[in-house]
């Protein structure tokens, strides 16, 4: 520490050039961020989901319904505790920008099944008592301001009720939270029973199928299991664990691990090469200083700390800011409107990108200290 006014002023030498690389380590950074937001929103349900469920969907696409009669059948298979059944309503609150998913659910069968959603058991009375009832996750909720007891217009593009209407009427009747924070509370969930009832069209028909598994273990060979139940039948079935259903929607868009790690290589590649030459540069401007301080008695291994400390400090304070900034404007939640629920910056990310901007640091001042630390004294101070 007692070498650290030294580093500090060698970093301010040149406060244009310091100023410069430090920005561009903060935008590195903050990409960084934004790219691991962005991963965790599209692919971090892979590792939240349930161990112990399956999304059981038609074989040819997840658009394709399914009979309701399945479940009864699925039931049956050993090794199936239980089964409920979900459908997409693809409707959007006041204006097209405002879309969130909704499902009409069982509320008896979807609550136990998805126990990360935490609800009041007076809401959860109100909501089998209203038969237009719905729940909504909290960032739903307060993004429109909503509150138990109102009255919520949904339009769909793809139902309609028996008088041809597409415009949908529900009661708020409860505001569920999340188990944890990743938990996504930007869903709405209404009553199969009012929807089945009013819809026009597909009756009995249902979305995709959640059901739960006594072992997590046996997952595979259940799902199995149920696909052979339904093979040869009009609406053959598709079963996979619910990680690796979010893994195979996320592989529709691309290899999200892939995409973000070359975007990342090619930024931290370039900052390296930035990072790099400035460090080169001042150590070459202080050729003769650093001849002086060997010639007073600084030995190689002091000269080749206060290089790398110099590297490492100019890195980290690029960084360290690069990262602050990202989680300030990430917390503010998903920039896309309802798309990416699950947006945020995971806190092994943020450890990772602080590993990063050391390593950086390290990597970017090992030449130019190993240069100052065998510079002969003589070489050096005749630069002077």
């Amino acid at each position: 520490m007692k070498f650290l006014p030294v580093i500090w002023s060698n970093l301010k030498r040149k406060k244009l050039r310091t100023t410069l690389t430090l920005l561009s380590i903060l935008v590195a950074f903050v990409l960084f961020g934004f790219l691991s937001a962005i991963k965790q929103a599209l692919a971090g349900g892979i590792s939240l989901e349930g161990a112990n469920r399956l999304v059981v969907r038609h074989k040819v696409s997840i658009i394709q319904l399914l009979p309701e009669s399945y479940k009864a059948r699925m039931e049956r298979i050993p090794g199936v505790s239980a089964a409920t059944h979900l459908t997409w309503f693809g409707g959007i609150y006041q204006d097209p920008k405002n879309f969130f998913a909704q499902m009409p659910v069982v509320p008896e069968e979807f609550l136990p099944m998805h126990q990360e959603f935490l609800l009041k058991p007076e809401e959860k009375q109100a909501w089998l008592r209203t038969r237009t009832g719905c729940i909504v996750g909290r960032k739903t909720a307060e993004k429109f301001h909503w509150k138990i007891g109102d009255k919520v217009p949904i339009q769909s593009a793809i139902w309609a009720q028996t008088d041809g209407n597409h415009t949908w009427e529900f009661e708020v009747t409860g505001i569920f939270d999340g188990k944890d924070k990743n938990t996504d509370t930007t869903q709405m969930f209404f009553r199969y029973d009012y929807f089945e009832e009013a819809r026009i069209g597909a009756k009995g028909q249902v979305g995709w199928y959640i059901v739960r598994v006594a072992d997590p273990a046996q997952a595979p060979q259940i799902a199995k299991a149920i696909d052979a139940e339904f093979a040869n039948s009009p609406a053959e079935t598709k079963a996979e664990t619910e990680g690796a259903f979010v893994q195979a929607f996320t592989r529709q868009i691309g290899d999200i691990a892939l995409i973000t790690a070359s975007i990342m290589g090619a930024v931290f590649f370039t900052i390296l090469l930035v990072t790099g030459n400035t460090m080169s540069q001042s150590v070459r401007e202080r050729t003769g200083e650093i001849g002086v301080l060997k010639a007073i008695g600084f030995n190689q291994g002091q000269v080749l700390g206060l290089i790398l400390a110099e590297s490492c400090l100019i890195s980290l304070l690029g960084g360290v800011a690069g990262l602050g900034l990202a989680w300030v404007m990430i917390g503010r939640g998903d920039p896309t409107g309802g798309m990416l629920p699950l947006f945020a910056f995971p806190v092994r990310d943020l450890a990772i990108g602080f590993i990063i901007s050391i390593v950086l640091g390290v990597v970017t001042g090992v030449f130019p200290a190993i240069y100052a630390m065998r510079l002969r004294v003589a070489d050096a101070l005749r630069r002077i």
